[in-house]
């Protein structure tokens, strides 16, 4: 085990700030990611899209020592590898007002490895939030993690005092659980939290609830990740799924797999919006025989390339629905559409792009403009 001998504040907010890497904290987990860190950068400061607005959060954890030995994990139990740094609430807090009275930090992401039990580490979460939303005053945007095993009244009071909340699943089911995080329990730890969740919005109290998978390390298929994604949405009224594709770390009993593509949690994240968003179910969705989604093209293009080019759709009659079925076509371009046909004909792909379409030519192998395919300028190179 690798200990840091009376650590500085800073030093442990750097530790816990790594470790919080594939933890998402905002609505646009790729960019987050991919976000390149300038030199006068805190290392706990992570600029993210929040339901509120772009901000830079203080994005953390109690402690990265952890009693669960989940087999991908960097902080597991018995990883020698991992530097362990707890704080004290009062600590935790004290050092996040520092950060937002000095307009390094617009809000707080607030996780944890689970030590002394999930409830133990649970008020831990708790009594910070408190001190910063009491004593320090603190309005503005926090994102709670909730732990596997929490009680239903910790998930009450995380829900007042937070935005948003975080409820892990990490696989789809409770197979592909056991073989992922072998001490967690997928019905009674977490999917029971999600439905808690749900319950306890029907009261009145605003925070959303949010849950994200470990993509690709135990043999889970996209098409088992998106159906529960799926019933989430429909059910218990989840804000959004996040997806992290599998990267082996060393000194884990996961080391030696190998890396899943980035491009596989793309795919899911835009299918995963097309069934919160667009109105999509899962069996409309293309999966290959495997169970997974093409790699090489998106998912509405796939189903538009098997249903739509030869019964292409008619822009001057489509329902709003059957325009958001068009590769290019979101519910922004629905409206405009809708709403210019009201008063004239739309009869060439520049009538869309003067709509704000960008792309139009995207959907030229798919629609009918006025009973017409649309003519497409071929490129010269």
């Amino acid at each position: 085990m690798n200990i840091i001998s009376t650590p500085t504040t800073l030093q442990k907010l750097e530790i816990a700030g790594d470790h919080t890497e594939f933890e998402p904290a905002g609505d646009h987990p790729h960019s987050e990611r991919a976000a390149k860190r300038l030199p006068s950068d805190l290392p706990c400061i992570t600029n993210v899209s929040t339901p509120t607005g772009a901000k830079p959060i203080m994005k953390t954890m109690m402690t990265t020592a952890c009693e669960r030995n989940c087999y991908y994990c960097h902080f597991r139990a018995g990883r020698g590898k991992t530097q362990r740094v707890t704080f004290k609430p009062d600590e935790m807090a004290a050092s996040f007002d520092q950060l937002q009275r000095a307009k390094v930090a617009d809000g707080l992401f607030l996780s944890s490895g689970i030590i002394k039990g999930s409830v133990t580490t649970q008020d831990k979460i708790l009594d910070t939030v408190e001190i910063v939303r009491r004593k320090y005053q603190y309005k503005g945007y926090v994102h709670l993690k909730i732990m596997p095993g929490a009680e239903y009244d910790q998930l009450y009071r995380a829900m007042q005092l937070s935005d948003r909340v975080s409820i892990n699943l990490e696989a789809p089911t409770e197979e592909r659980l056991a073989a992922l995080a072998p001490k967690k329990s997928f019905n009674d730890e977490l999917l029971q939290r999600l439905a808690w969740a749900h319950q306890i919005r029907q009261t009145g109290i605003r925070a959303s609830t949010v849950t994200q998978f470990v993509v690709g390390a135990v043999g889970d298929t996209d098409v088992e990740l998106l159906s529960v994604s799926e019933r989430l949405y429909r059910q218990m009224g989840l804000s959004r799924a996040y997806f992290s594709a599998f990267h082996p770390i060393s000194d884990t009993p996961f080391e030696n797999l190998s890396a899943v593509l980035p491009t596989r949690e793309f795919r899911l994240y835009q299918s995963s919006f097309l069934l919160r968003d667009y109105g999509w179910s899962v069996e409309e969705l293309p999966f290959e025989e495997s169970g997974n989604l093409r790699l090489d093209v998106d998912p509405k293009r796939a189903w538009a390339e098997a249903h739509l080019t030869h019964a292409p759709i008619e822009i001057m009659r489509a329902s709003r629905d059957e325009l958001m079925r068009i590769p290019g076509f979101g519910p922004k371009a629905a409206e405009s559409i809708l709403k210019a046909r009201r008063t004239g004909h739309l009869t060439d792909l520049a009538h869309l792009r003067a709509l704000g379409i960008r792309a139009p030519e995207q959907a030229a192998p798919f629609i009918l403009l006025d009973g017409h395919q649309p003519a497409v300028q071929l490129s010269l190179f």
